[in-house]
């Protein structure tokens, strides 16, 4: 969908998903350091002096990451934020993450991004920012289906390769996803890493969301992009269960070090 424009200047985009759970259920998996960390990337609310949240910092990883002050918070039904990191050197973008009650045991969680520009200039980031949302969300739907009130552990993979549409090829052969059908099951190579599940959206032809009960249960999202002459892969996985930390803390030296194996990331 591309960038909205208003007669006030204000440029926006707005992403949505309908998923189960109450209101309070949804708001704490989008208001708290555990919830956000569950289903989205590895976040922290910092409180401020009068003891309500003040800063909300988002860790993406090799850099990336960003920190936005808190203008609202109107708990359970949203809060708002506002950044000039979100966009390095182009305006203050405005953030506001709301959670509506929707049909019978489920809510509408919506995230908009806004900013005042007089020209089309950042449309395109905040257009790719609105493009990225409905992988997320499709985590969120599964974790507030399936695992909704379980403990949560995040492990963050990320790798490089200058071999272009081959590295997807390399990493879904290697993981043994490739050529399974939305629903199939999969399973790593025998003598590879103790890997599978299931297919459980694809939403282009280079990223993918699995559905694993190996190494234990969860999700795992997995995309290339290209940056600066080389591809980057990213393999974030969110584990679910009582035991999601302590699995965290046995394999992620495995997987670590097979990802530098397999797509070393160039030094600096």
């Amino acid at each position: 969908m591309s960038v909205r424009v208003e007669e006030s200047g204000r440029r926006w985009v707005r992403a949505e998903v309908e998923t189960p759970g109450t209101v309070e259920e949804v708001w704490r998996a989008i208001s708290t350091d555990a919830g956000l960390s569950s289903w989205f990337t590895r976040s922290r609310f910092e409180v401020g002096a009068d003891g309500q949240p003040a800063r909300l910092l988002v860790y993406f990883g090799l850099g990336m990451d960003s920190a936005a002050t808190i203008t609202d918070w109107n708990p359970p039904h949203g809060f708002a934020v506002i950044s000039d990191e979100f966009i390095p050197g182009g305006p203050e973008v405005a953030t506001v993450w709301r959670v509506e009650e929707g049909a019978e045991g489920s809510c509408v969680v919506s995230v908009e991004h806004s900013l005042f520009d007089d020209s089309s200039a950042y449309d395109a980031h905040i257009e790719a920012t609105e493009a990225g949302w409905p992988a997320f969300f499709k985590i969120l739907q599964l974790f507030m289906t399936d695992y909704r009130g379980q403990p949560s552990a995040l492990m963050e993979l990320m790798g490089s390769t200058t071999e272009g549409t081959q590295a997807w090829e390399k990493l879904s052969a290697a993981l043994g996803f490739s050529g399974t059908a939305l629903g199939g099951r999969f399973a790593a190579p025998e003598g590879g890493m103790n890997f599978s599940g299931e297919v459980y959206s694809v939403p282009d032809e280079t990223e993918i969301i699995l559905r694993i009960d190996e190494p234990t249960s969860g999700a795992v999202h997995l995309f290339v992009w290209p940056i600066d002459g080389r591809i980057l892969l990213s393999v974030r996985f969110y584990l679910y269960g009582e035991d999601a930390a302590e699995v965290v803390a046995r394999v992620e030296p495995d997987w670590q070090s097979w990802m530098t194996a397999q797509f070393p990331l160039p030094q600096g």
